[in-house]
């Protein structure tokens, strides 16, 4: 599994008053801190996402690559006089290989770490070849 980056070349900067403004969402994104653990079975991801509900997680696998998206829910006041932190979205994105069977990743949210557990195909797991003795 490698780590896939969006391609931010194709938004056009603004540099003068006689260019289109940028498409660009107005929205931040942090790379959430990401560990990734092997197991018999597969792989297993874990994300560190505070601040991140259920209904604001999109997880999806699409051309085998695996994007986590969290958007933050925190109420802001209207005029702060003072702001010592702020939360910002997540986006981080994965390359999967075919060894990692799409159909059975399962996900699961719990105090603002994500984890995914990646199976592993049946044609990449280890087989057990058994030996006849004549």
């Amino acid at each position: 599994m490698a780590e896939k980056t969006v391609n931010e070349s194709k938004v056009p900067a603004r540099t003068g008053e006689d260019k289109p403004a940028s498409t660009r969402e107005p929205m931040r994104y942090l790379t959430p801190a990401v560990d990734i653990y092997e197991t018999e079975d597969g792989l297993t991801v874990v994300a560190d996402m505070p601040g991140v509900k259920r209904d604001d997680l999109n997880v999806q696998v699409e051309n085998n690559v695996l994007t986590i998206q969290g958007i933050t829910s925190f109420p802001q006041r209207k005029n702060p006089r003072l702001e010592e932190y702020r939360l910002y979205n997540f986006f981080r994105q994965f390359e999967l290989t075919d060894e990692v069977d799409h159909d059975r990743i399962t996900a699961e949210l719990k105090h603002g770490v994500l984890t995914l557990h990646l199976p592993k195909a049946e044609h990449a797991k280890p087989k057990r070849i058994d030996v006849k003795v004549s």
